[in-house]
């Protein structure tokens, strides 16, 4: 009886620790979760290829595109209140993925997710700082830390797991029974709120999601109309205005969604550059790769999952060992060196796709280098960014970073998907297949098994092979593209943050999170 007594307040004290990453762990696994689900979608909802890239893609944009503002917003209604929101949001938008029944509504749903996403990742870190202090925040946001590094390897395996032996469906109905225990939660175990009136930014909101909209929406339907499309061009031209709009508007704005001042430091310049290409070049092409391995090597959606393990594992090590010793002074070289690594990882998928004959084994040694690559530079991204802005700013700092890792991830699935569709396309124009343009939307769709029933007997297994070799090219190019601008922003982000000769180098102590320099949390 004892015993139970004195365990009871130390299991009550790590509860809002519980009810935190329980979301974090579901907004992260969620962008990558559908990955190996995808092949399966499009044949139960007979949806496009450019319909499958919004289903990933319109998730990570609407968490890039209101991150900041909605904890602009948090701060006046109160972190606790926008969490739990953020929460209900993500449960009802779950329910509504599951039960789907055309790409439209699936696409609809997946971003109101991606808004629910980002009301609980823009509170994290304001509930962790008024949660927990001294060891206990150190203690916290390890933990917390490590949860979120775990997700890039649970999303495809439990995805996969979830498709193969129940639906693709489930992995949204999974989410509903979490959201609603860390809801519960939420009004029992964390602290009251505590509101401030910070001042809102509704332009900054308005014209940054313009923006990142039209240019994701220009990218994508590029891929089915062509580049000299008249909507391609239109959605260009309003990305580009929409941006000359966001920059004019926060130069002028007393209380900026994102004050354009810290741009002149070079270091926070870099941490955001690196944020972005991190996530372009080491995951965005991971969603072809999964419909390659499914639709035409015949893999199940378990085994697909697996195949990119490497990545997480080695992420999971890397940043576990080494991790710690990439702070401070030294941030820059594991930040540089960790993206440069990524990109090698994608060089040396493209290097092993070397034929048609290819398999998923050709993935293992650059998934390794890359996921070596992301265990180097994530853990340092936000508290490098932090470390060179004034403290009141931090949270801003820390915002714009993960912000950038979002739009990175979204704009690489829309740019590599386009190179992906048009390799495809062409290399089956080049053979003379029939209707070639419907055959690459239906490679690159993840509907080779349909496309190979409807080819009479006698041109089947030559059908099959283009079938092969058109998706391995595809694929090869969309890895050696994420392989360069991997290399080159890995080179230009670490020379960015390198401190100068006369410059002392950031100080961002070990012992001390660097979240803690912050306690107003992300906004």
């Amino acid at each position: 009886m004892n015993h139970s007594l004195k365990e009871r307040p130390l299991m009550r004290k790590w509860l809002p620790l519980l009810t935190i990453c329980v979301g974090t762990l579901m907004l992260l696994v969620d962008v990558t979760i559908v990955n190996v689900a995808l092949p399966d979608m499009a044949v139960n909802l007979h949806t496009s290829f450019s319909s499958l890239q919004w289903v990933v893609d319109i998730y990570a944009l609407v968490l890039a595109a209101f991150l900041l503002g909605i904890g602009s917003l948090a701060d006046r209604l109160g972190h606790r209140s926008t969490y739990a929101v953020g929460l209900a949001l993500f449960a009802i938008a779950s329910a509504v993925c599951g039960f789907a029944g055309n790409d439209t509504v699936l696409v609809a749903a997946r971003g109101v997710q991606g808004l629910g996403g980002a009301a609980m990742f823009a509170t994290t870190f304001a509930l962790l700082n008024s949660s927990y202090a001294g060891k206990d925040r150190g203690t916290a946001y390890g933990i917390w830390g490590a949860v979120s590094g775990a997700a890039a390897g649970i999303g495809p395996i439990a995805g996969g797991l979830l498709t193969e032996h129940l639906s693709w469906r489930w992995i949204f109905f999974v989410n509903l029974p979490f959201a609603i225990a860390a809801i519960v939660l939420c009004f029992v175990v964390l602290g009251a709120d505590k509101r401030h009136p910070a001042p809102l930014d509704p332009a900054g909101i308005v014209t940054f999601t313009a923006f990142a909209a039209a240019l994701t929406y220009g990218l994508i339907r590029a891929n089915e109309d062509g580049w000299g499309d008249a909507g391609v061009l239109i959605a260009f031209a309003g990305s580009a205005l929409m941006l000359v709009a966001f920059l004019f508007l926060e130069t002028r704005n007393e209380h900026p969604m994102l004050d354009l001042r810290l741009l002149r430091n070079r270091v926070f310049a870099g941490s955001l550059l690196a944020g972005f290409v991190l996530s372009a070049a080491a995951f965005a092409y991971l969603t072809y790769a999964s419909i390659w391995m499914q639709s035409v090597r015949d893999m199940s959606p378990v085994e697909a999952g697996l195949a990119t393990l490497p990545l997480a594992v080695a992420a999971f090590v890397t940043s576990a060992t080494l991790g710690r010793a990439m702070h401070g002074a030294r941030s820059w070289i594991g930040i540089g060196l960790g993206i440069a690594l990524t990109g090698v990882g994608g060089l040396l998928v493209a290097l092993q796709l070397s034929s048609a004959d290819a398999d998923w084994t050709a993935l293992i040694a650059g998934l390794t280098v890359s996921g070596i690559g992301v265990g180097l530079a994530a853990p340092t991204l936000s508290s490098t960014a932090m470390s060179v802005v004034p403290v009141r700013r931090g949270g801003m700092a820390a915002g714009a970073v993960n912000t950038a890792r979002q739009l990175g991830f979204a704009l690489g699935i829309a740019a590599l998907g386009t190179l992906y569709a048009a390799r495809i396309s062409s290399v089956l124009a080049a053979h003379t297949v029939p209707n070639a343009s419907a055959a690459s939307d239906a490679v690159a769709g993840g509907q080779s098994r349909l496309l190979l029933a409807q080819v009479p007997a006698s041109a089947r297994a030559t059908t099959e092979h283009l079938i092969q070799l058109s998706s391995v090219e595809g694929l090869r190019l969309t890895a050696l593209v994420a392989g360069v601008l991997g290399v080159v922003g890995g080179l230009v982000a670490g020379a960015l943050i390198r401190p100068a000769r006369h410059e002392a180098a950031p100080d961002v102590p070990d012992a001390t999170p660097p979240v803690e320099r912050e306690v107003v949390g992300i906004h």
